[in-house]
């Protein structure tokens, strides 16, 4: 595993790592900031975040790629506070012809072995609560940004996120879940 071997320093695993993830990756910050060269500055700096922790990475908890993601998303989110932007719900369309032209991580995870189950998991979610999960973790939506973007109180937005993220949990690792 790539991965693996850059948490032991393997310079030549980790471009290979570089490689097969950084296009996803800079969809991902580019989804999220809006501008190329912010994106660019994120993407450098979750490598550099990938480099000094892959020892951590635990494949038990999720995918090698939903890892990175997460690792690049986070410093995204971070960049994009730290700018003070604001970027509308709108982006992924405002910016399509800036993005990657490889699948965005959402297409990746909706093709892939698991695609079946996640969308059944994310249809066992009600109207709202779906839509809040998704803007959040696909467009990187804030829970204030949630809450002003579907008109509804922050607590309201938190507890959809924090339900949902556990129905989804129980639904993937059991089946679907019933109730709330």
């Amino acid at each position: 595993m790539l991965i693996a071997a850059a948490a032991k320093e393997d310079r030549a695993a980790f471009a290979r790592l570089y490689q097969a993830s950084a296009g996803k990756l800079f969809s991902v910050c580019l989804s999220i900031l809006g501008s190329r060269a912010l994106a660019e500055e994120a993407l450098q700096d979750a490598y550099v975040n990938v480099w000094r922790n892959a020892g951590s990475f635990d494949p038990a908890k999720g995918t090698a790629m939903t890892w990175l993601i997460t690792v690049a998303r986070y410093r995204a989110l971070s960049l994009r506070r730290n700018s003070g932007r604001e970027i509308p719900a709108d982006i992924e369309a405002k910016f399509a012809d800036l993005s990657d032209p490889a699948p965005g991580p959402l297409a990746e995870a909706m093709r892939g072995s698991e695609a079946a189950a996640l969308r059944n998991c994310l249809e066992e979610l009600e109207g709202q609560p779906r839509e809040a999960i998704l803007l959040a973790y696909f467009r990187g939506l804030t829970h204030q940004e949630l809450a002003s973007h579907m008109s509804v109180p922050l607590g309201t937005v938190k507890s959809w996120i924090r339900r949902s993220l556990s129905r989804l949990k129980g639904c993937l690792d059991h089946g679907p879940v019933q109730g709330d």
